[in-house]
């Protein structure tokens, strides 16, 4: 169980780090850039470490487990989308 969730720990943040240069070089808001790239890692946090607390025995880290989740699969998938909407927008430049 520690090797799996280490490993698990170790790529999702390289992951969030990789999607949260891309979001930096999309043409969006600060705020929402900020976000989309801090969010992710504090979710990691969150999610891993209620899952220890919840092997440890506090069961009502589960709701923690289950809100953390939910909102580090939100984040990742609207990042990912702006990246390949920013990606697959047409630009117009003036001759």
């Amino acid at each position: 169980m520690l090797t799996i969730i280490h490993t698990h720990i170790l790529s999702m943040s390289l992951i969030f780090f990789l999607l949260g240069g891309l979001v930096w070089l999309a043409k969006l808001p600060h705020k929402l850039k900020m976000f989309l790239t801090i969010e992710p890692f504090l979710s990691v946090i969150l999610t891993f470490g209620g899952i220890y607390f919840m092997w440890s025995g506090l069961l009502w880290m589960k709701y923690v487990v289950i809100l953390s989740g939910i909102l580090m699969t939100l984040t990742y998938s609207i990042a990912a989308l702006l990246v390949v909407y920013q990606l697959c927008k047409k630009t117009v430049t003036v001759n």
